[in-house]
């Protein structure tokens, strides 16, 4: 008996322990990776072949402003969601392709964005989320 309650203690810890940063959008949790740096930005989700569903990577920037990403050198698609420095959501680009010519045309924000989440193609939908919609940060 003292042995199942020391495994379900450690079990009860370990998940404790290994959260790691994670957003929660329309619900649901999200694993994310945080670019926070140019060098990162810059990568994002480049030469990746899959991302699992429930993982996404963050950007965060210093300041408010529209921000346009581009897809090149992206193999899978995304959906792309701009939110303001309240985290409030600005707009989200939709199944957004991947680019694999020289020339990647830009999906801008309709307006100002402090944070840009990217996570797998269909996931706005699946969420409905809407323009003023909430992000939940928990990066520590």
């Amino acid at each position: 008996m003292r042995h199942l309650l020391l495994l379900l203690t450690l079990v009860v810890c370990s998940s404790c322990i290994a959260q790691g940063p994670y957003v929660v959008l329309g619900g649901e949790r999200f694993t994310v990776e945080i670019a926070d740096t140019q060098e990162k930005q810059a990568l994002g989700l480049m030469f990746r072949d899959a991302l699992p569903g429930n993982h996404g990577m963050l950007f965060i920037f210093p300041g408010e402003a529209r921000r346009s990403f581009w897809m090149k050198n992206t193999r899978i698609p995304l959906d792309i969601f701009y939110f303001d420095q309240n985290l409030a959501l600005v707009s989200v680009s939709e199944n957004t392709p991947p680019c694999r010519s020289p020339q990647c045309p830009n999906y801008p924000s309709t307006g100002p964005a402090k944070y840009v989440l990217e996570l797998n193609a269909g996931k706005a939908a699946a969420l409905g989320v809407k323009a003023g919609d909430p992000l939940e940060l928990h990066l520590d």
